[in-house]
């Protein structure tokens, strides 16, 4: 093997760890705050422990864990305060993206947002009337009707915030079970939003996104559910 083949496997590696390590703080199998031991993970992988650490200090500089002097690598918290500060923020770029999308957007942007919202509609939020535990092609289909909404953007910078934005928000639903039980048409706020950018009525779009995102973070800040699910998966991760 060349070297050229090794750099080549050393980073395939990386990037194997990158994504296996995210999918698993993403859904919460490493718990908010839970340290990461790289010879666990590299065992637990089949991937080598450098590729673990390069993986890790990806997801640092991407605010997904945290590095500390002597003490290695743990997931980044979660808090009321993080999760306010984030929907405001994230607030704000949507609406700075929902506004260059529906100022640039084509019939194709129109055509994959009509698309996007229709698979969404059709899936249901969670996997069966039995159970609260949210359905995956949900979580899928939600994420590409909201990124469907903002294709038509012309700045690659804004979308990649944005991107980044709505990831991290991602954890927080997978910490509370809320969504499943509240009573609100989250459907309905799905549709008028896309209304709203199909009749390229910006203003309207913007508040729409603002009432959204608000409302979801209110009941994930109000919801026991959140806390104790928190406490369960730190307390499975020790």
């Amino acid at each position: 093997m060349n070297k050229l083949e090794i750099f080549d496997r050393a980073a395939t590696q990386a990037d194997q760890a990158y994504e296996a390590l995210l999918a698993e703080i993403l859904d919460c199998r490493l718990a908010p705050g839970a340290k990461i031991t790289i010879s666990d993970v590299a065992t637990r992988l089949g991937l080598s422990p450098g590729a673990i650490r390069e993986a890790l200090s990806r997801l640092a500089a991407e605010k997904w864990t945290l590095a500390t002097a002597q003490k290695g690598y743990s997931v980044t918290p979660v808090s009321a305060d993080e999760l306010r500060d984030l929907t405001q923020t994230r607030i704000t770029i949507e609406q700075l993206c929902l506004r260059s999308a529906i100022a640039h957007g084509d019939v194709e942007w129109e055509t994959s947002a009509v698309a996007a919202y229709h698979r969404l509609h059709r899936v249901p939020v969670v996997v069966s009337e039995f159970t609260l535990r949210l359905n995956p092609a949900w979580v899928a289909a939600h994420t590409t009707y909201h990124a469907a909404l903002v294709a038509g953007c012309d700045s690659p910078w804004m979308l990649n915030l944005r991107a980044m934005l709505y990831a991290q928000s991602e954890r927080y639903r997978y910490l509370s079970f809320a969504l499943a039980k509240e009573n609100r048409d989250v459907d309905a706020e799905h549709e008028r939003l896309l209304k709203a950018c199909l009749e390229r009525d910006a203003d309207s779009a913007c508040a729409l996104i603002e009432d959204h995102l608000t409302r979801t973070s209110q009941i994930l800040l109000t919801s026991p559910l959140l806390r104790e699910r928190y406490s369960q998966v730190v307390a499975r991760s020790q």
